[in-house]
């Protein structure tokens, strides 16, 4: 089967593209490398089965291109990150819109099936007890880059769902709820490698507002098997899905637990989002998944608990950035990339 991921060579897509190399797909990575790296795919390119290209999904021609004689797509190329979608609103809109258009007109040409990788921030401030497909989005001021994004994201489902209803294009479509692990960087605002890779250089833990909202994390390689059975299952066709974790904690109560696994002697430091971002920026109080619905459809049960997340990050970041070795040097430095 030949495979193409938009955005392959980010933290999720290359861990879906090793995944489905493994299962003997052709898989064809498109990326502009913006936020992912060559680095991520460094398994990935010594497969004969696999190929990548560079570029935008903005520019028509080229995934065009990339998607025909395709037999699926993974669309995962988007603007992440709240310090990306802060700092660069316009670029933001223009991928997550246009470049989400520009993929599911080539979808159709090719006659490929699509699985469009979503997110929960199309919830937007609904803090209910558990958010399932068909909850309530609440978003705030229009002008807020924070929602925004949310209503981009949201216009990026509603036009998957139209070319299903009137092209008949097989689309799947998923909204993943804080997914981590190895391989995300800390550059973008991404809470978990940023506060791990505080607490190993033993530089204070920074957290933003109270503290006190609360997020149920993903871990990567729960995420990618459920990505895949969503994609292959029929009946998975013209509807969304919840993929999240089924731990919720409080980011103050994450800071602590990070500190405290990895022996660290960093402080946690509280940051008001108005020196952390920027005058007005908001956020949301609370956000846990209902997974059911994917539970029914395939099974889907996220099993790695934040313990063994913050394990796996922390020796990632080592394994990455040469971190021991430079610890043991110049105890208390600075990573140098990607915390």
């Amino acid at each position: 089967m030949r495979t193409v991921i938009t955005g392959g060579a980010g933290f999720i897509g290359s861990h879906l593209t090793d995944y489905l190399l493994k299962r003997g797909d052709s898989v064809t990575v498109f990326d502009d490398l913006s936020t992912g790296t060559l680095e991520n795919l460094t398994e990935a390119r010594k497969n004969p089965n696999f190929s990548f290209i560079e570029g935008t999904v903005l520019d028509k021609a080229a995934i065009h291109d990339a998607i025909a004689g395709s037999d699926r797509v993974f669309h995962l190329a988007a603007a992440v990150g709240v310090q990306l979608i802060v700092e660069q609103p316009l670029t933001s809109l223009r991928t997550n819109i246009h470049g989400t258009e520009n993929v599911l007109d080539a979808v159709k040409a090719a006659g490929s099936k699509l699985l469009l990788a979503s997110t929960s921030e199309v919830y937007g401030k609904n803090s209910s007890d558990a958010l399932h497909e068909e909850s309530d989005r609440i978003l705030g001021d229009a002008l807020k880059s924070r929602w925004t994004y949310a209503a981009a994201k949201g216009i990026d489902e509603a036009f998957a769902h139209a070319y299903w209803s009137e092209y008949g294009v097989p689309v799947t479509i998923v909204r993943l709820f804080n997914t981590v692990g190895p391989r995300q960087t800390g550059r973008y605002g991404m809470v978990v490698p940023n506060l791990i890779g505080q607490a190993l250089t033993g530089t204070p833990l920074t957290v933003f507002g109270d503290g006190q909202q609360t997020r149920c994390f993903s871990y990567v390689a729960d995420v990618v098997p459920a990505l895949v059975k969503l994609a292959e299952d029929e009946r998975s066709v013209g509807q969304a899905y919840n993929l999240g974790g089924a731990q919720e904690i409080s980011i103050f109560e994450l800071a602590n637990q990070i500190v405290e696994r990895l022996e660290s002697e960093s402080l946690v430091s509280l940051i008001p989002y108005e020196q952390a971002y920027a005058a007005g920026y908001e956020d949301m109080r609370r956000r846990v998944p209902d997974n059911t619905k994917a539970n029914k459809l395939i099974g889907f049960e996220p099993e790695t608990r934040i313990p063994q997340i913050i394990d796996f990050v922390a020796g990632d970041l080592r394994a990455r950035n040469g971190l021991e070795d430079r610890l043991m040097q110049q105890a208390g430095s600075l990573l140098s990339v990607a915390v």
